[in-house]
Protein backbone atom coordinates (compact mmCIF):
# COMPACT_ATOMS: atom_id res chain seq x y z
CA UNK A 1 0.00 0.00 0.00
CA UNK A 2 2.23 2.69 0.99
CA UNK A 3 5.49 2.12 -0.88
CA UNK A 4 5.47 3.29 -4.54
CA UNK A 5 8.09 4.96 -6.92
CA UNK A 6 7.13 7.68 -9.18
CA UNK A 7 8.13 8.81 -12.59
CA UNK A 8 7.51 12.52 -12.78
CA UNK A 9 7.27 13.55 -16.13
CA UNK A 10 7.63 11.25 -19.03
CA UNK A 11 10.48 9.42 -18.53
CA UNK A 12 9.73 5.96 -20.07
CA UNK A 13 10.14 2.86 -18.28
CA UNK A 14 13.75 1.78 -19.10
CA UNK A 15 14.84 5.47 -18.30
CA UNK A 16 18.06 5.24 -17.01
CA UNK A 17 18.98 5.63 -13.51
CA UNK A 18 20.83 8.16 -11.39
CA UNK A 19 21.56 8.48 -7.96
CA UNK A 20 21.21 11.48 -5.70
CA UNK A 21 22.10 12.02 -2.06
CA UNK A 22 21.60 9.74 0.27
CA UNK A 23 19.45 10.79 3.02
CA UNK A 24 20.25 9.28 7.28
CA UNK A 25 17.56 8.65 9.76
CA UNK A 26 18.96 9.91 13.24
CA UNK A 27 20.46 6.78 15.51
CA UNK A 28 20.77 4.49 12.47
CA UNK A 29 24.48 4.69 12.23
CA UNK A 30 24.84 2.07 8.86
CA UNK A 31 25.50 4.66 6.19
CA UNK A 32 28.74 3.80 4.69
CA UNK A 33 30.36 4.75 1.36
CA UNK A 34 27.94 4.06 -1.55
CA UNK A 35 30.40 4.26 -3.99
CA UNK A 36 32.60 1.75 -2.64
CA UNK A 37 32.82 -1.58 -4.68
CA UNK A 38 30.28 -3.94 -4.48
CA UNK A 39 32.12 -6.66 -3.81
CA UNK A 40 33.62 -5.39 -0.71
CA UNK A 41 29.76 -5.11 0.35
CA UNK A 42 28.98 -8.81 -0.10
CA UNK A 43 30.57 -11.72 -1.51
CA UNK A 44 28.70 -11.80 -4.74
CA UNK A 45 31.43 -13.52 -7.35
CA UNK A 46 29.55 -16.21 -9.24
CA UNK A 47 25.67 -15.07 -7.50
CA UNK A 48 25.91 -11.94 -9.06
CA UNK A 49 23.68 -12.61 -12.28
CA UNK A 50 22.99 -9.79 -14.16
CA UNK A 51 19.23 -8.72 -13.70
CA UNK A 52 16.56 -10.34 -16.44
CA UNK A 53 14.70 -7.39 -17.68
CA UNK A 54 12.44 -9.47 -20.04
CA UNK A 55 11.83 -12.09 -16.74
CA UNK A 56 11.05 -8.84 -14.85
CA UNK A 57 8.75 -7.94 -17.93
CA UNK A 58 7.25 -11.34 -18.23
CA UNK A 59 6.32 -11.26 -14.81
CA UNK A 60 4.73 -7.86 -14.47
CA UNK A 61 2.66 -8.47 -17.57
CA UNK A 62 1.19 -11.61 -16.23
CA UNK A 63 0.48 -10.46 -12.90
CA UNK A 64 -1.03 -6.85 -13.40
CA UNK A 65 -4.87 -6.40 -13.38
CA UNK A 66 -7.18 -5.90 -10.93
CA UNK A 67 -6.84 -8.88 -8.46
CA UNK A 68 -10.22 -7.96 -5.65
CA UNK A 69 -11.59 -10.84 -3.66
CA UNK A 70 -15.20 -9.24 -4.67
CA UNK A 71 -14.84 -7.59 -7.94
CA UNK A 72 -12.35 -9.93 -9.47
CA UNK A 73 -12.32 -13.32 -7.65
CA UNK A 74 -10.70 -15.30 -10.36
CA UNK A 75 -8.32 -12.39 -11.28
CA UNK A 76 -6.92 -13.06 -7.62
CA UNK A 77 -6.82 -16.75 -8.02
CA UNK A 78 -5.18 -16.64 -11.07
CA UNK A 79 -1.96 -14.60 -9.43
CA UNK A 80 -2.26 -17.01 -6.10
CA UNK A 81 -1.62 -20.05 -9.28
CA UNK A 82 1.08 -18.25 -11.06
CA UNK A 83 2.79 -17.33 -7.78
CA UNK A 84 2.36 -20.89 -6.76
CA UNK A 85 3.79 -22.35 -9.95
CA UNK A 86 6.64 -20.30 -10.15
CA UNK A 87 7.67 -20.37 -6.35
CA UNK A 88 7.42 -24.28 -7.27
CA UNK A 89 9.66 -23.88 -11.01
CA UNK A 90 12.37 -22.04 -8.89
CA UNK A 91 12.96 -25.09 -6.70
CA UNK A 92 11.03 -23.45 -3.64
CA UNK A 93 8.81 -26.29 -1.81
CA UNK A 94 5.64 -24.62 -1.56
CA UNK A 95 2.66 -24.83 0.53
CA UNK A 96 -0.21 -22.50 1.23
CA UNK A 97 -1.76 -20.93 4.81
CA UNK A 98 -5.49 -21.04 4.17
CA UNK A 99 -7.84 -18.77 6.37
CA UNK A 100 -11.22 -17.55 6.82
CA UNK A 101 -12.03 -14.21 6.01
CA UNK A 102 -14.92 -12.33 4.06
CA UNK A 103 -16.90 -15.09 4.22
CA UNK A 104 -14.70 -17.10 2.40
CA UNK A 105 -11.25 -19.02 2.73
CA UNK A 106 -8.42 -17.43 1.10
CA UNK A 107 -4.45 -18.51 0.91
CA UNK A 108 -1.02 -17.09 1.66
CA UNK A 109 1.58 -18.45 -0.76
CA UNK A 110 4.12 -19.66 1.17
CA UNK A 111 7.46 -20.65 -1.24
CA UNK A 112 11.05 -22.11 1.18
CA UNK A 113 14.16 -22.81 0.04
CA UNK A 114 15.74 -24.63 3.17
CA UNK A 115 19.86 -24.79 3.62
CA UNK A 116 21.76 -28.28 2.52
CA UNK A 117 22.53 -29.18 6.19
CA UNK A 118 22.28 -28.69 9.88
CA UNK A 119 22.55 -26.40 11.68
CA UNK A 120 22.08 -24.46 9.20
CA UNK A 121 18.38 -25.51 8.53
CA UNK A 122 17.44 -24.87 11.77
CA UNK A 123 18.30 -21.27 11.95
CA UNK A 124 15.87 -18.80 12.51
CA UNK A 125 14.07 -17.83 8.64
CA UNK A 126 14.70 -14.85 6.64
CA UNK A 127 10.91 -13.70 5.43
CA UNK A 128 10.52 -11.74 2.03
CA UNK A 129 6.86 -10.66 1.48
CA UNK A 130 4.59 -9.08 -0.86
CA UNK A 131 1.11 -9.05 -1.14
CA UNK A 132 -0.52 -9.84 -4.45
CA UNK A 133 -4.36 -8.08 -4.11
CA UNK A 134 -5.46 -4.89 -5.39
CA UNK A 135 -8.28 -2.03 -4.48
CA UNK A 136 -11.11 -2.31 -7.20
CA UNK A 137 -11.06 -0.48 -9.75
CA UNK A 138 -7.27 -0.37 -10.19
CA UNK A 139 -4.97 -2.83 -12.25
CA UNK A 140 -2.25 -2.40 -9.27
CA UNK A 141 1.20 -2.40 -11.47
CA UNK A 142 2.94 -0.83 -8.42
CA UNK A 143 0.71 -1.73 -5.99
CA UNK A 144 1.90 -4.48 -5.87
CA UNK A 145 2.81 -6.66 -9.01
CA UNK A 146 6.08 -4.52 -9.06
CA UNK A 147 7.09 -5.92 -5.77
CA UNK A 148 5.95 -9.64 -6.60
CA UNK A 149 8.40 -9.17 -9.40
CA UNK A 150 10.99 -8.50 -7.41
CA UNK A 151 10.29 -10.98 -5.19
CA UNK A 152 10.05 -13.92 -8.15
CA UNK A 153 13.35 -12.84 -8.82
CA UNK A 154 15.18 -13.39 -5.71
CA UNK A 155 13.49 -17.11 -5.39
CA UNK A 156 15.11 -17.79 -9.01
CA UNK A 157 18.50 -16.58 -7.75
CA UNK A 158 18.43 -18.13 -4.33
CA UNK A 159 18.54 -22.10 -4.85
CA UNK A 160 21.77 -21.70 -6.36
CA UNK A 161 23.37 -20.18 -3.03
CA UNK A 162 24.35 -22.08 0.13
CA UNK A 163 22.19 -20.62 2.31
CA UNK A 164 22.94 -19.97 6.06
CA UNK A 165 19.13 -20.20 6.99
CA UNK A 166 15.52 -21.36 5.47
CA UNK A 167 13.53 -18.13 3.26
CA UNK A 168 10.56 -18.02 3.40
CA UNK A 169 9.11 -16.58 0.27
CA UNK A 170 5.38 -15.58 1.23
CA UNK A 171 3.14 -14.07 -1.17
CA UNK A 172 0.21 -12.48 0.76
CA UNK A 173 -3.36 -12.24 0.10
CA UNK A 174 -6.06 -9.77 1.32
CA UNK A 175 -3.69 -7.00 2.29
CA UNK A 176 -5.70 -4.10 1.17
CA UNK A 177 -8.32 -5.67 3.46
CA UNK A 178 -7.05 -4.51 6.35
CA UNK A 179 -3.94 -7.15 6.25
CA UNK A 180 -6.03 -10.11 6.84
CA UNK A 181 -3.65 -12.74 5.12
CA UNK A 182 -0.15 -11.47 7.00
CA UNK A 183 -2.20 -10.55 10.06
CA UNK A 184 -3.53 -14.96 10.14
CA UNK A 185 0.30 -15.43 9.43
CA UNK A 186 1.95 -13.88 12.19
CA UNK A 187 -0.69 -14.79 14.58
CA UNK A 188 -0.01 -18.95 13.57
CA UNK A 189 4.08 -17.64 14.15
CA UNK A 190 3.01 -15.99 17.67
CA UNK A 191 0.69 -19.35 18.43
CA UNK A 192 3.47 -21.49 17.21
CA UNK A 193 6.11 -19.51 19.80
CA UNK A 194 8.23 -19.76 16.14
CA UNK A 195 11.27 -17.23 15.83
CA UNK A 196 12.39 -15.83 12.97
CA UNK A 197 15.73 -13.59 11.82
CA UNK A 198 13.14 -10.57 10.44
CA UNK A 199 10.82 -10.51 7.58
CA UNK A 200 11.48 -7.67 4.46
CA UNK A 201 8.27 -7.11 3.12
CA UNK A 202 7.81 -5.33 -0.33
CA UNK A 203 5.19 -2.95 -0.61
CA UNK A 204 5.11 -0.44 -4.54
CA UNK A 205 8.66 -0.43 -5.99
CA UNK A 206 8.12 0.09 -8.96
CA UNK A 207 7.86 4.32 -9.72
CA UNK A 208 10.80 6.64 -9.94
CA UNK A 209 11.22 10.41 -10.70
CA UNK A 210 14.04 12.56 -10.88
CA UNK A 211 12.33 15.88 -11.12
CA UNK A 212 13.04 18.13 -8.46
CA UNK A 213 9.55 17.99 -6.82
CA UNK A 214 8.35 14.66 -7.68
CA UNK A 215 8.89 13.55 -3.84
CA UNK A 216 6.11 14.53 -0.91
CA UNK A 217 6.67 13.87 2.62
CA UNK A 218 4.23 12.09 5.69
CA UNK A 219 3.52 14.43 8.60
CA UNK A 220 5.58 13.97 11.56
CA UNK A 221 8.59 12.08 9.76
CA UNK A 222 11.51 12.96 11.56
CA UNK A 223 14.01 12.96 9.07
CA UNK A 224 14.55 15.07 6.00
CA UNK A 225 13.45 14.13 2.98
CA UNK A 226 14.87 14.42 -0.54
CA UNK A 227 12.39 16.58 -3.09
CA UNK A 228 13.33 14.10 -5.76
CA UNK A 229 11.21 10.67 -6.17
CA UNK A 230 14.14 8.26 -6.81
CA UNK A 231 15.38 6.48 -4.00
CA UNK A 232 13.78 3.56 -1.68
CA UNK A 233 12.44 3.78 1.26
CA UNK A 234 13.56 1.39 3.78
CA UNK A 235 11.34 1.33 7.17
CA UNK A 236 11.55 -0.43 10.67
CA UNK A 237 10.37 0.29 14.05
CA UNK A 238 12.82 0.59 17.13
CA UNK A 239 12.43 -3.37 17.86
CA UNK A 240 13.69 -4.00 13.92
CA UNK A 241 16.79 -1.40 14.37
CA UNK A 242 19.35 -3.67 13.66
CA UNK A 243 17.84 -5.19 10.45
CA UNK A 244 17.15 -1.72 9.03
CA UNK A 245 20.66 -1.03 9.18
CA UNK A 246 21.87 -4.23 7.77
CA UNK A 247 18.97 -3.97 5.00
CA UNK A 248 19.85 -0.01 3.96
CA UNK A 249 23.68 -0.94 4.48
CA UNK A 250 23.09 -3.66 1.71
CA UNK A 251 21.05 -2.08 -0.47
CA UNK A 252 22.97 1.31 -0.41
CA UNK A 253 25.36 0.73 -3.43
CA UNK A 254 22.43 -0.33 -6.28
CA UNK A 255 20.02 2.42 -5.50
CA UNK A 256 19.34 5.59 -3.17
CA UNK A 257 18.10 4.73 0.00
CA UNK A 258 16.26 6.51 2.76
CA UNK A 259 16.36 4.53 6.01
CA UNK A 260 13.82 5.50 8.94
CA UNK A 261 13.16 3.88 12.22
CA UNK A 262 9.70 4.84 13.85
CA UNK A 263 9.53 4.81 17.70
CA UNK A 264 7.53 2.22 19.23
CA UNK A 265 5.15 0.40 16.21
CA UNK A 266 4.65 3.94 14.32
CA UNK A 267 1.56 4.39 16.05
CA UNK A 268 2.51 7.99 15.68
CA UNK A 269 3.22 7.67 11.89
CA UNK A 270 0.25 6.18 10.95
CA UNK A 271 1.50 6.34 6.94
CA UNK A 272 4.28 4.58 8.06
CA UNK A 273 1.76 1.22 9.01
CA UNK A 274 0.04 0.82 5.78
CA UNK A 275 1.15 -2.56 4.78
CA UNK A 276 2.16 -6.32 6.02
CA UNK A 277 5.64 -5.42 8.30
CA UNK A 278 2.44 -4.19 10.62
CA UNK A 279 1.53 -7.37 11.24
CA UNK A 280 5.12 -8.32 12.07
CA UNK A 281 5.36 -5.66 14.54
CA UNK A 282 2.49 -5.95 16.25
CA UNK A 283 3.00 -9.60 16.92
CA UNK A 284 6.95 -8.77 18.31
CA UNK A 285 8.63 -9.58 14.96
CA UNK A 286 11.36 -7.74 13.50
CA UNK A 287 10.20 -6.33 10.08
CA UNK A 288 11.32 -3.60 7.67
CA UNK A 289 8.75 -2.32 4.71
CA UNK A 290 10.79 -1.52 1.47
CA UNK A 291 8.33 1.09 -0.47
CA UNK A 292 8.49 3.50 -2.87
CA UNK A 293 6.26 5.73 -0.88
CA UNK A 294 2.76 4.96 -2.62
CA UNK A 295 0.90 7.96 -2.75
CA UNK A 296 3.48 10.35 -1.77
CA UNK A 297 5.46 10.01 -4.78
CA UNK A 298 2.95 7.96 -7.16
CA UNK A 299 -0.12 10.14 -8.65
CA UNK A 300 -1.30 6.14 -10.19
CA UNK A 301 -1.77 4.77 -6.66
CA UNK A 302 -4.94 2.81 -5.77
CA UNK A 303 -6.29 3.95 -9.57
CA UNK A 304 -7.18 2.96 -12.89
CA UNK A 305 -3.71 4.55 -13.86
CA UNK A 306 -1.59 1.97 -11.94
CA UNK A 307 -0.85 0.24 -15.27
CA UNK A 308 2.39 -1.33 -16.40
CA UNK A 309 3.43 1.71 -18.82
CA UNK A 310 3.93 3.75 -15.52
CA UNK A 311 6.77 1.43 -13.70
CA UNK A 312 10.07 2.14 -14.42
CA UNK A 313 12.10 -1.04 -15.32
CA UNK A 314 15.51 0.45 -14.19
CA UNK A 315 14.30 1.49 -11.10
CA UNK A 316 12.54 -2.33 -10.47
CA UNK A 317 15.80 -3.77 -11.66
CA UNK A 318 18.25 -1.82 -8.87
CA UNK A 319 15.56 -2.41 -6.00
CA UNK A 320 16.05 -6.77 -7.43
CA UNK A 321 19.85 -5.94 -7.02
CA UNK A 322 19.90 -4.26 -3.71
CA UNK A 323 17.28 -6.69 -2.30
CA UNK A 324 19.74 -9.98 -3.58
CA UNK A 325 22.77 -7.64 -1.57
CA UNK A 326 20.53 -8.19 1.15
CA UNK A 327 19.18 -11.60 1.55
CA UNK A 328 23.30 -12.23 0.57
CA UNK A 329 24.39 -10.56 3.82
CA UNK A 330 22.17 -11.70 5.77
CA UNK A 331 20.86 -15.09 4.78
CA UNK A 332 24.16 -16.72 2.44
CA UNK A 333 27.29 -18.45 3.98
CA UNK A 334 30.27 -16.57 2.57
CA UNK A 335 32.22 -18.38 0.35
CA UNK A 336 35.08 -20.63 1.05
Amino acid sequence: MPGCASRGGREGPYHRRTHSTRCSARNLHTQGDRHRDRGLIVPLTETHVPIDHNLLKEDLRHLVGERHPLSSPIRLQDAEAYLHRHFSEAGLTVTTQPFHALGGTYHNVIGTALPDTEPFQSAPPLILAAHFDTVQGSPGADDNASALAVMLHIARRVRAMKLARPIHFIAFNLEEENLLGSSAYTAMLRKNRETIHGAIVLECVGYASHLAGSQKTPPGVPIAVPTTGNFLAVIGNERSHILTGSVAKAMQSHLPIVPLIVPGNGEKLPDTRRSDHTSFWEQGFPAVMLTDTANFRNPHYHRPTDTLDTLNLDFIASVAEGLMAAVIELAIRPSA
